[in-house]
């Protein structure tokens, strides 16, 4: 073996070791495990999915079980982008929206609702062919998008500071004609909207005023509003075995577990910054939070329930860049990330398949 070859495997034995002690020491200060091919995360990348010239932003998802098809809001693309989940590919985009937020799909009714917060439209496409079947004009700001059975109403938050105004508002849609039918004022612009089972409790968080606005949708008013102790609450999940909420907050970055029905804080735990995306896997009794929004890194923490007071963080998972909207399909029992394009990467649709 010559001089030159023994110096630069010693220089590359060196580099190595180098490597080595720096990943180590990253992965013990930072609680990620170094691979997951071992299975011990919670949640494993079983796939990626390209989403080709999406730029920007990506936000709210939804999915169409049967026909295995993802939505995901292009914010800053101003398109809706459809993909098949099934064939793991992307399919088609629909444009002409100003600022895509919201996203549902109603397979009883083979609707998809979409909205549009900039021009303060909430369009309806039939859900087959994703033909534009009507647009509904709200006003500024239309973002999350919920859907009730019994009463077939679709709720949308807007309104706000997005509309000059100093409240917000959940409109109320007959989701069968395609009809504004009324709206609920409330404190501000909702960040987020959960419906109980029953249809009966409407929960609406307002980030902007660091509250929790529990509504009465029979009688279509407040009947309590509660604070929230962590500012900025914006993404939620609720586990109504328990009577349990699940609150994203950004200042800081913490998951709040809410009684549902005093309002009080029962725990908290630190989750990722950047927080955008809270659900519950009703299964394994597991909270699942993406974060990275705006940063160089992104994860997906994963919380064990003990029981309705006790949460234990049990993975820290790197999903990409920016990473920050996940959506969570018990049905399908994936867990679906949505990473911007950065850098020279394109954007995609990670998706992770829990664990037991």
């Amino acid at each position: 073996m010559g001089l030159r070859t023994r110096r630069l495997g010693e220089t590359m034995n060196r580099i190595y070791e180098i490597w080595l002690v720096a990943a180590s020491f990253l992965i013990a200060n930072s609680g990620i495990a170094f691979s997951q091919e071992d299975g011990t995360q919670p949640l494993r990348l079983v796939q990626s999915i390209p989403l080709p010239n999406v730029k920007g932003r990506l936000d709210h998802m939804d999915v169409d079980v049967k026909g295995k098809r993802l939505f995901v809001a292009g914010l800053e693309n101003g398109t809706f982008e459809v993909v098949d989940i099934d064939a793991g590919k992307w399919v088609r985009s629909i444009p002409g929206f100003k600022k895509a937020q919201g996203a549902l799909f109603v397979p009883e009714l083979n609707k998809l609702f979409l909205a549009s917060g900039d021009d303060g439209m909430l369009r309806v496409f039939r859900g087959d062919t994703l033909k534009l079947l009507d647009s509904i004009h709200l006003e500024p700001g239309p973002n999350r998008v919920v859907y009730e059975p019994r009463s077939k109403l679709v709720y949308v938050g807007y309104g706000g500071k997005d509309a000059g105004k100093d409240y917000g508002e959940v409109g109320i849609i007959d989701a069968q004609n395609d009809k504004h039918v009324g709206d609920i004022k409330v404190v501000a612009h909702p960040s987020e909207l959960l419906l109980d089972k029953a249809g009966k409790t409407l929960f609406v968080f307002v980030s902007i005023a660091n509250k929790l606005q529990v509504v009465d949708t029979d009688k279509r008013e407040v009947r309590s509003t509660w604070d929230v102790t962590s500012q900025h609450p914006g993404d939620a999940a609720f586990d109504e075995t328990t009577s349990r909420l699940f609150i994203g907050t950004h200042t800081p970055a913490e998951l709040i577990v809410m009684d549902s029905k005093s309002g009080q804080e029962v725990a908290r735990l630190p989750t990722p910054e950047g927080m955008d995306g809270v659900y519950f896997d009703s299964l394994r009794r597991r909270v699942l939070v993406s974060g990275g929004r705006d940063l160089p890194v992104g994860f997906a923490y994963v919380y064990q329930q003990k029981d309705a007071d006790h949460y234990e963080s049990i993975g820290k998972i790197p999903t990409r860049a920016a990473a920050g909207t996940s959506f969570w399909s018990s049905e399908l029992d994936r867990y679906y990330v949505a990473a911007p394009a950065h850098e020279k990467e394109e954007a995609a649709i990670l998706v992770f398949a829990p664990q037991d």
